[in-house]
């Protein structure tokens, strides 16, 4: 489903995946299987976002950006794609970052470009990440660290 309200130039999202009102979807994006896209994001061309991920109101996914399998995005989650950005000054590529099967990002983080974040790992509200988190790890803060190694994460289905 498609919300009237959305810009969606890409043709080929799944039937099941849900797309609301004030997003703009660029052409060459891919997105997966049973998504759930809230209002007011921007996905540009180059982000793949897997099947049944979860991006919650206010967050852009840049260029660079792919999100695997069972992933959450909080609300208003920031990623960036350059890490010397200047006006009308591209680069020749973008960095690359990758969200691993299972991640949840809380709401009002920072993810710096060209990071990996772990499957299952977890990132607090409002944490600040500038390096790879391993998976199955919890991490929050401003400057964020791992916090906890988390075992036995149990998922619904």
């Amino acid at each position: 489903m498609i919300h009237p309200l959305a810009d969606c130039k890409n043709r080929s999202v799944p039937e099941n995946t849900n797309i609301w009102q004030f997003c703009v979807v660029f052409e060459h994006c891919t997105i997966g299987e049973n998504c759930n896209i809230c209002a007011g994001c921007l996905i540009e061309n180059d982000v793949r976002i897997g099947n049944n991920v979860t991006v919650k109101s206010g967050v852009q996914l840049w260029d660079g950006l792919e999100i695997e399998d069972n992933v959450f995005i909080g609300p208003n989650v920031t990623f960036t794609n350059d890490l010397y950005p200047r006006s009308k000054q591209y680069p020749e590529k973008f960095e690359r970052t990758i969200i691993r099967k299972g991640a949840s990002i809380g709401a009002n983080s920072t993810i710096v470009a060209g990071i990996t974040i772990g499957e299952n790992a977890m990132i607090g509200a409002g944490s600040v990440i500038t390096k790879d988190v391993p998976a199955n790890t919890l991490w929050y803060g401003e400057h964020a660290v791992e916090r906890k190694k988390i075992v036995g994460i149990k998922r619904a289905k």
